[in-house]
């Protein structure tokens, strides 16, 4: 890669990756725990509302595609969240509750790291981006079993691995998404917006978990995964001449 290219890819990561991280941080911030007992209670609601005004402009610049694979994903999310944080007490939110902008904010990380596996310069890259990925996930996850006794993160993490000897086209956003994940997870927890409890779904002793687990990004492929199975079903003929593109290009 020359100077010129790597400008590129810099840039298109930045219009991506970089955005979506600096939504998540400042979202995260209003909604913290700091903030909230020391200069506004009701800040979730600000970020609710900021989060949905951001969900709208990008909803409104979509494909529709891409708009259909949003709905989607809102859908699927607040199903999850319900389920695993109030029925199987997975994790908990700081106000026991399920924060509006968290569904709707699930949807926004999967339009982001869809938008940035289709660019160009990184599928022109993208043998390099997923060995770079698995290697700083595998630094990642061991870390944390080792100095946090994250058993339940590191399995979570050899499952990732797992599914994607069965997906290795989509090996590219998969990877991309459980380092994505891994940050926003560092700093929800970071800024006390939820915590995961010591052990797996505060039930399981023999799986010891980190705050937050490492590979947890499985879960979320739940959602990943149902949005484009939905959108592949509703659009059998469309994606059919897709995959035989893409034969054709590899």
């Amino acid at each position: 890669m020359n100077l010129s290219s790597f400008r590129v890819f810099f840039k298109q990561i930045l219009q991506t990756l970089g955005l979506l991280l600096l939504i998540n941080f400042l979202g995260l911030f209003i909604d913290s725990k700091f903030v909230a007992e020391n200069i506004f209670k009701e800040a979730q609601w600000i970020n609710n509302i900021a989060v949905i005004i951001v969900f709208i402009y990008l909803f409104l610049k979509a494909t529709a595609r891409v708009k259909e694979q949003l709905i989607y994903a809102i859908l699927i999310a607040i199903i999850g969240e319900y389920l695993f944080s109030l029925i199987f007490g997975m994790y908990s939110y700081r106000l026991g509750n399920i924060p509006h902008y968290i569904p709707v904010g699930h949807a926004i990380v999967f339009i982001f790291v869809y938008y940035f596996s289709r660019k160009p310069s990184v599928k022109a890259n993208r043998k390099n981006i997923e060995m770079f990925n698995t290697i700083l996930i595998l630094i990642f996850s061991l870390f944390f079993l080792l100095f946090k006794k994250d058993v339940f993160g590191f399995v979570c993490t050899l499952f990732v691995f797992f599914f994607l000897r069965k997906h290795p086209k989509e090996r590219l956003f998969y990877l991309t998404m459980y380092c994505v994940i891994a940050v926003i997870e560092l700093i929800g927890t970071g800024f006390e917006c939820w915590k995961w409890p010591e052990i797996a779904f505060n039930k399981f002793e023999f799986l010891p978990s980190g705050n937050p687990p490492s590979g947890i990004c499985l879960f979320y492929f739940g959602l990943d995964r149902g949005t484009m199975s939905f959108y592949k079903r509703r659009h059998k003929l469309t994606w059919g001449r897709l995959k035989r593109i893409r034969a054709i290009e590899n």
